[in-house]
């Protein structure tokens, strides 16, 4: 297992990102993929990298809903 701090950013579709939740949590997982798809709430759009080499993972419910997900070893 190992330790992230996970920066998620709950984005609705009337609000957009201005106006999305953001939160600060410390998770214990095999892989950030492996987290999400365990406890996130709508299927795995995409993953990829942020500049600081981060694993960024983007959620969605195809109806404009959105949870991104940065995984901070």
């Amino acid at each position: 297992m190992n330790e992230y701090e996970v920066f998620v950013e709950d984005i609705n579709a009337c609000g957009g990102s201005q106006y999305a939740k953001k939160d600060v949590i410390e998770v214990e997982a095999e892989s950030p993929e492996a987290y999400v798809k365990e406890n996130g709430r709508f299927p795995i759009l995409e993953i990829g990298e942020n500049a600081d080499g981060d694993t960024v993972i983007t959620t969605g419910d195809g109806n404009g809903n959105f949870v991104k997900y940065t995984f901070s070893e």
